[in-house]
């Protein structure tokens, strides 16, 4: 194996690691925002569980994909090292970008689709409307034949007995 390969093999690793940083950042972040009651505040262990074993699964793909799956004894110092970097040098670029990503692309997205649930919404609410209004009458009309024939039948059990 040349030195080329090595150190690029090295610096895959490094960003997997700088990667891991940012995938267990989100989720904290994410687990910080979510309530008490929530599915992923409850079950926030196991959920981390399984992204460290997918972090795992992408890091040793990295690893096929650079070296045919071959693990030497730097490549887990290689991802600590990633880590730290992140923690150190990423951590707040990271977090800057989040946010705009946040405030230009993701909230006027969930801002959009609660407008189009909102306006489904009052549609069927609308329609529903209507169609109670012109029920009315009928239902109406129904309840006292109904009320009407009750009654009829009670005077004439009455008058039997």
């Amino acid at each position: 194996m040349s030195l080329s390969v090595q150190f690029f093999s090295l610096l895959a690793m490094i960003g997997t690691g700088i990667t891991a940083g940012i995938v267990m950042d989100l989720f904290g972040t994410i687990v910080a925002a979510c309530d008490n009651r929530s599915f992923i505040r409850r079950w926030a262990f196991w959920l981390e569980c399984l992204i460290w074993i997918a972090l795992g699964m992408v890091s040793f793909w990295v690893l096929i994909m650079v070296r045919d799956g071959a693990w030497r004894m730097y490549d887990p110092v290689a991802q600590v090292s990633g880590l730290l970097l992140y923690a150190a040098i990423f951590h707040h670029p990271v977090r800057i970008i989040g946010r705009l990503l946040l405030l230009v692309v993701l909230r006027p997205i969930w801002l959009i689709i609660r407008l189009v649930y909102l306006m489904i919404q009052r549609i069927f609410y609308l329609i529903f409307s209507i169609l109670s209004l012109i029920t009315s009458p009928f239902i109406r009309l129904v309840k006292n034949i109904g009320k009407f024939l009750q009654n009829k039948g009670r005077v004439l059990y009455n008058r039997l007995h």
